[in-house]
């Protein structure tokens, strides 16, 4: 088990255990055996002149620490090479709400990371922000804006509908001006909210970079948007629009060897039904909604409402699980990019990415062992030879029975998708 502590820099002890990670939380302390994370939100929520409450506030300071300690406890050190044990120590401002959903909170992380997490809290966390200005945003909504395809033309769709989204944005290398981009395209400039987490670990290292808690911070973020709006407007509770397709939210293991957390969970709607209870045990006034979860990223771009937008701006936008490594560029050749490359030929609309450094999958080699294009084809023959139920048996027993079919119908939908981008590339 390894032991993290994440509380304000005042509350980090001057003698400090070689057993315990520490990470100040918002503010930089100088000291370097000691992480940091957040250290520029405190300030960023004030200018945007937001009035987080209590719950919402702590659970961006919950999101953090589970993010510092997802980076900072590496997989490859524990007995199976993956699954960690993380006693995981936060400093709240109002800690007794959540250490009464701790076991909740466990269940959620455990299904969204694939570890064993064990939570306390303590008192001595952060006051909420408070800003000089409270802003008020000509808005009736909440929407995630990634700068991925699937968040553009959930934006388009929005907007085309009437709708006035805050857009909000985690900052990641390479998406920043195209999140600026498609939230000032649709008018929504003055109501774009762009953080960052800013982690630093310390010592100075890379740290784990499977990262499957990222997206935990996301949802945090937007927490906090649609908490301040509910404030200032009066609504009980504030819809928040989480734009993923289905295939991808799903993630059905396409091999036997991408079981459990190999494959992410993000938007997956169990963890979507586990956060969604969390934060209205907390009183976070936000309800989520994926409009998207039966449909495929080829259906979604077909059927967007704003299809000449959309064509203008497809190509800007990013799919790719590996851009930064291949200097921002989509390599072509992983599952996401797969999974883009068929919505294009699903759609008609012609694919305007700037390049795909494997162009043609035939060819394309195996990223660090991991072979994606081959999953993919066995994949494809195996539910041809099968039936899509050698995929999905057992995948959906959260669900009830219409929405099994539902989401049967999306995973057979999309690996067919699948199917015509490798016929086109001779690998079918």
């Amino acid at each position: 088990m390894t032991k993290v502590f994440c509380a304000p820099k005042d509350c980090i002890p001057e003698v400090r255990s070689a057993d315990i990670n520490y990470v100040s939380m918002y503010a930089h302390d100088g000291l370097p055996d000691v992480s940091t994370i957040g250290t520029s939100l405190i300030d960023e929520i004030k200018q945007a002149g937001l009035t987080p409450r209590a719950a919402s506030w702590d659970f961006l300071t919950l999101a953090l620490a589970v993010n510092a300690a997802d980076h900072i406890v590496e997989r490859d050190l524990s007995a199976d090479g993956w699954t960690r044990t993380i006693e995981l120590e936060i400093a709240l401002y109002e800690p007794a709400p959540f250490a009464q959903l701790t076991s909740e909170l466990e269940l959620a992380l455990r299904f969204l990371t694939g570890d064993f997490w064990k939570l306390s809290f303590v008192d001595g966390g952060y006051p909420p922000p408070a800003p000089r200005l409270i802003a008020t945003y000509d808005a009736d909504c909440v929407s995630l804006l990634s700068g991925g395809l699937d968040s553009l033309i959930g934006a388009l769709d929005l907007h085309a509908e009437g709708r006035r989204p805050i857009f909000v944005s985690h900052i990641a290398r390479g998406d920043s001006e195209n999140q600026r981009l498609y939230a000032r395209t649709l008018g929504g400039g003055e109501r774009h909210l762009q953080w960052n987490q800013n982690i630093w670990l310390k010592p100075q290292r890379e740290g784990e970079a499977s990262t499957r808690g990222r997206s935990i911070v996301f949802f945090a973020f937007a927490a906090i948007a649609a908490d301040s709006h509910a404030q200032t407007t009066g609504d009980e509770v504030v819809d928040l629009f989480v734009p993923e397709n289905g295939l991808i939210s799903l993630n059905v293991p396409l091999t036997a060897g991408r079981v459990g957390s190999l494959s992410t969970k993000t938007t997956h709607p169990v963890f979507m039904h586990r956060l969604q209870h969390l934060w209205t045990e907390l009183g976070v006034p936000a309800e989520l909604h994926l409009p998207y979860a039966a449909m495929t990223k080829g259906e979604m771009m077909a059927g967007c409402r704003d299809p000449h937008r959309l064509r203008e701006l497809a190509g800007t936008s990013t799919s790719c699980g590996r851009f930064s490594v291949f200097g921002l560029k989509h390599c072509g050749r992983c599952v996401p990019c797969m999974v883009r490359r068929s919505a294009f030929m699903r759609s008609g609309i012609p694919d305007s990415t700037a390049i795909y450094v494997h162009d043609d999958l035939k060819a394309a080699q195996p990223d660090q062992g991991a072979n994606d294009v081959a999953a993919v084809a066995t994949a494809i023959l195996k539910a041809d030879e099968d039936g899509i139920r050698i995929f999905t048996a057992g995948q959906f027993a959260f669900a009830a029975s219409d929405h099994r079919i539902a989401f049967e119908g999306v995973v057979e939908r999309g690996l067919k998708e699948l199917a015509v981008l490798l016929q086109a590339h001779g690998v079918l």
